[in-house]
């Protein structure tokens, strides 16, 4: 069965894209939902004009997540957190604080979409990388700092 999606969907599609599930998740989770629809002749033709129309536009999105990868792959991202004695931090690092402090620097950026690289092992004070996606084509990686409070 074929859906064109209505919105992003996690490992399976980003909205827009036509793809194909199994036809009970569709009949039953995605269409009643109001996240996919049925991908017949006549939504698949109103897709492509509206996927034709939308392209130039899709295009200065790309180019502006382009240009904040750029910007954002030569920072280093402070985040501030209370400290134990013996250097531990209380609790981790999670993606709302790296979201909260890109948000201070003038980037908004959704908290689902980054993603620290071993993240079990942000305990203590030091320097990570994390990876956001910015676009669904464009994933960048950036450093961050973990410093007291």
């Amino acid at each position: 069965m074929q859906v064109i999606l209505k919105q992003d969907v996690r490992n399976l599609g980003y909205k827009d894209d036509v793809v194909k599930v199994r036809p009970g998740y569709g009949r039953n989770y995605l269409i009643p939902r109001g996240i996919a629809i049925l991908a017949d002749a006549s939504a698949l033709k109103m897709h492509a004009e509206n996927v034709k129309q939308r392209a130039h536009k899709e295009a200065k999105i790309k180019a502006e997540a382009d240009k904040q990868a750029n910007k954002l792959k030569d920072m280093v991202v402070k985040v501030a957190t209370r400290v134990g004695d013996n250097g531990k931090i209380f609790g981790s690092i999670t993606s709302v604080q790296l979201a909260d402090a890109l948000r201070n620097l003038g980037l908004e950026v959704d908290r689902r979409n980054i993603t620290i690289e071993n993240a079990e092992n942000v305990k203590t004070l030091g320097t990570y990388n994390a990876k956001v996606r910015l676009h669904k084509e464009v994933l960048a990686t950036f450093t961050f700092e973990v410093v007291a409070e």
